[in-house]
């Protein structure tokens, strides 16, 4: 028994490091070449494993967009240390250089806004932003930092609207490169309307703090570091 336990964990483990193979190959070819351009054998050869090792783990090319259109939030909120309203600020500052970076990330915004070409009409990917947001926001009630007026449901989703439409201008306009300061002139105008005078003061909002966030994130990817 000890002996086929022993045998079991080391293929549980290669699964696991194929799956995630798989997963960033996908994301990389999506991205590139969309879902129409990406075709089951540029992922192939991009993963480096076998078809079989694909169907094992996912039932076509729609399920394995389906699962890195849904993975964006865990290439972030994960790492995030603060709470309430600088949690809700940092969350979208290192999406901001996660969009320029992160093929995951860039993918899943890609297949959310290409569904039909998959055959879906599916909200999850902003639903799931819009719940992490408010609660977030639900935190900044507890410890005080938002106006009484403020609801903190059509707040998180005006917030999820603002940063899709945001991040795709600014893909057009400078393929994403001004996207942090885009993002911290958003929160500088709707911040004072929101939050109040003490928690407005300590809430920390700049390109360098969007930059220092993303690098202590992405150290890691780089080498055996880790996160600050």
């Amino acid at each position: 028994m000890a002996r086929a336990n022993a045998n079991r964990a080391p293929k549980q483990e290669r699964a696991i490091q194929t799956r995630e193979q798989l997963l960033k190959a996908a994301a990389e070819v999506f991205d590139e070449y969309g879902y129409a351009g990406a075709g089951i054998n540029k992922i192939l050869q991009r993963a480096g494993v076998t078809a079989g090792a694909l169907y094992f783990h996912f039932k076509d090319k729609q399920s394995l967009a389906i699962e890195v259109m849904n993975a964006q939030r865990s290439t972030i909120e994960p790492h995030v240390p603060t709470t309430g309203l600088q949690r809700l600020v940092d969350i979208t500052l290192i999406w901001s250089h996660s969009l320029q970076a992160d093929p995951l990330l860039r993918a899943g915004v890609r297949l959310t806004g290409e569904q039909a070409a998959i055959g879906l009409r599916d909200a999850t990917p902003y639903t799931v932003w819009a719940r992490t947001f408010e609660e977030c926001l639900g935190t900044a009630r507890a410890q005080g930092e938002l106006r009484e007026h403020v609801p903190t449901g059509e707040l998180a989703e005006f917030v999820v609207g603002a940063c899709t439409g945001m991040q795709e201008y600014a893909q057009v306009v400078s393929g994403r490169a001004d996207l942090p300061r885009r993002t911290v002139n958003m929160w500088r105008l709707l911040l004072p309307g929101v939050a109040t005078r003490t928690a407005l003061d300590g809430i920390e909002i700049s390109e360098e703090r969007a930059l220092s966030l993303w690098t202590s994130v992405s150290a890691p990817d780089q080498g055996e570091g880790t996160r600050a």
